[in-house]
């Protein structure tokens, strides 16, 4: 345990893995090294997606992956899954989803169990994504198993927060939830080879249009993509990186880290 620290600072992805594991399971003297890796933060840039069961997050998570490698970004995903009600481990399996990046030395997928926990995301995420920041992760991804009312803790940890809907299964009642409006700075209407695209659309652009935000505030873009073909992914990238600019410009991306 003294030198698992060390070697995560070195770049060793096993101990990355072997100290994020302890942190999921508790063990004792870890919040010792993570003091030590915390001093050593900030440089990783941290993008959310969050959105109902069944949009599609992890096929987008994917294609983004593969948007980032082609400008030889290295990518660190936090892929948080529902947990099993008799082992409490994570049941989907999102790395099953993301197995074609199994090979590149610049692409480190973790999956974890919420635990349970009200927010969809494991108390330990935080930590992690700490740990994927000293690790040389230059961007890393936290993909929610979910999101709700009260689900939108998210915000506590990403810089850049995607919220995805899908046409056509109520998520145009699920935008009308004050807590997505608060935390999405990019709307993505995922599946958008679906009927209700310009229906979802429309109504996301009336609440933005509604809503009081100052005059110089970011104003989410809402960006339609087919995440199994890769369609929209490119703008997608491109909002990214318009909010990430803003975000440095307007001191938030501070405020965020901090």
């Amino acid at each position: 345990m003294a030198n698992l620290g060390e070697r995560v600072l070195a770049g060793d992805i096993r101990a990355a893995s072997r100290l994020i594991r302890n942190l999921e399971d508790g063990i004792p003297d870890t919040d010792l090294i993570m003091k030590d890796i915390f001093l050593k933060t900030g440089k990783s840039h941290v993008i959310g997606i969050t959105g109902a069961p069944g949009a599609g997050k992890s096929t987008l998570t994917d294609e983004l992956i593969a948007a980032f490698r082609k400008k030889d970004r290295s990518v660190g995903v936090m892929a948080v899954d529902p947990s099993s009600p008799f082992t409490g481990g994570a049941i989907l399996g999102d790395r099953i989803r993301m197995m074609r990046h199994a090979e590149d030395k610049k692409v480190f997928v973790r999956s974890m169990a919420s635990r349970g926990n009200m927010g969809g995301l494991s108390k330990a995420v935080g930590e992690s994504i700490h740990v994927m920041d000293v690790l040389g992760q230059e961007v890393i991804i936290v993909e929610t198993c979910g999101v709700g009312q009260q689900e939108v803790d998210i915000i506590n940890h990403a810089h850049t927060v995607i919220v995805v809907l899908v046409p056509g299964m109520g998520d145009e009642v699920q935008a009308l939830k004050a807590g997505l409006m608060e935390i999405a700075d990019i709307f993505v209407i995922n599946k958008a080879d679906r009927d209700g695209v310009d229906e979802t659309r429309r109504d996301l652009a009336q609440m933005l249009e509604l809503s009081e935000l100052p005059h110089d505030a970011w104003r989410p873009p809402i960006v339609p993509t087919i995440g199994s073909t890769g369609e929209g992914v490119p703008e997608l990238w491109d909002a990214v990186l318009a909010h990430r600019a803003y975000a440095e410009a307007s001191g938030q991306l501070a405020e965020r880290r901090s």
